[in-house]
């Protein structure tokens, strides 16, 4: 062989590796919209019509190329429902005799004074 001559590269012994590693680059969108879709079904939430087609698939990855659990909570969290926070209703209703005052005496209305 002359200096000149170019030595071809060796390719590499397992070419299914590269491949796997497109594959999974190219359907990890899909797979992190799917996996939303999972984790909304299983706390219970209703997605919008349409939701997953306009989010941002690659903010659901991790680091490591797969959807990530932590930003899939984070996107659904506006969709969780929440308890109202209420004041309690002292003396309203059913609640009439559950007064959290200890103090309160009770005044009987009956004219024979039981």
């Amino acid at each position: 062989m002359s200096d000149t001559e170019q030595i071809p590269e060796a390719m590499p012994a397992d070419p299914s590796h590269s491949v796997r590693a497109e594959v999974e680059q190219e359907y990890a969108g899909r797979l992190a919209r799917a996996e939303l879709k999972v984790h909304a079904a299983q706390a219970g939430i209703s997605l919008p019509d349409g939701f997953t087609d306009y989010l941002d698939a690659s903010k659901l990855i991790g680091e490591d190329g797969k959807p990530s659990a932590d930003a899939m909570d984070k996107a659904l969290a506006s969709f969780k429902p929440q308890e109202p926070m209420f004041p309690a209703l002292i003396g309203a209703g059913h609640n009439r005799d559950g007064s959290p005052i200890p103090e309160r005496r009770r005044i009987s209305l009956d004219v024979r004074k039981r």
